[in-house]
């Protein structure tokens, strides 16, 4: 079940990404929410494999990239394998996420080329949905004391992704955490999350299960003004993409002249 909220406001918007975040067991405000910023709120949680319309491919697309990557310590697991895909930009079932509300905020608001049309951020608590995870999935995790998966979870139950996939006959979302690759996964606070069957989409599936999601609709009149408070904040690609890259982009947007583009105040 997904609620949508549309906000008209920074402040709005503040309370609907941090809300309901206090955890009462530990009085901490700290919950078990991750993120996805979409460019437009008419985009839909699709993978790139979807998008790219070869869920029947993907093992030949993971395995043809790793007969041609020439590495010097190669990955060790069909997990490891398929986050470093991911980090590349090869076609997989995996969806980005981030613990980060403001890196997501990032993500829906980074290009200036779109704030022609609303853009949304999704809010998924990961804890919930464990109810809809297979029974060994939820007894490992609670031996190990983790509330979210990691690649060593993963490859302990299963060193092949097939094997993972196919513990149910019910398709299921999972979450976990990716190795630290580089600085870019580790300063995006970044979690990847994965169906069993490829060929659902997360949303449609979110849609689906009585836990609540929320999509949180964010007007095109707002963009300008919460993109320079996230520059503001230091949420920018200099930060999130460490290198020559990531400094350019930042740069780019940073000294577009928007004086034109009808910012709009709170």
């Amino acid at each position: 079940m997904t609620k949508e909220v549309t906000v008209k406001s920074w402040q709005e918007l503040m309370e609907a990404l941090y809300e309901d975040d206090l955890n009462p067991e530990i009085k901490r405000h700290r919950n078990g929410l991750v993120y996805r910023g979409l460019q437009s709120a008419d985009f839909e949680l699709t993978t790139s494999l979807q998008r790219h319309k070869s869920e029947t491919l993907e093992k030949h697309l993971l395995r043809n990239f790793q007969k041609y990557a020439q590495l010097p310590n190669p990955p060790s697991s069909d997990w490891l394998w398929l986050a470093l895909a991911q980090h590349h930009g090869l076609p997989t079932r995996l969806l980005d996420w981030s613990y980060s509300p403001l890196i997501a905020l990032h993500f829906a608001t980074a290009d200036y080329s779109q704030f022609d049309t609303d853009c949304a951020v999704w809010a998924v608590n990961f804890w919930e949905l464990q109810d809809y995870m297979p029974a060994v999935v939820k007894d490992e995790m609670l031996r190990e004391g983790n509330s979210i998966l990691t690649t060593e979870i993963l490859e302990r139950m299963s060193a092949s992704t097939d094997k993972y996939y196919d513990l149910s006959d019910e398709a299921f979302l999972s979450f976990f955490e990716p190795p630290s690759l580089d600085g870019r996964i580790i300063n995006q606070y970044a979690v990847f999350s994965f169906m069993s069957d490829p060929s659902v989409s997360v949303e449609s599936w979110l849609r689906s299960v009585p836990t609540e999601s929320k999509k949180i609709i964010i007007p095109k009149h707002l963009l300008w003004m919460i993109r320079d408070r996230l520059d503001k904040s230091n949420i920018t690609e200099r930060m999130l993409f460490p290198g020559l890259d990531g400094l350019a982009q930042w740069l780019k947007r940073y000294y577009y002249d928007a004086s034109q583009e009808g910012i709009a105040s709170d």
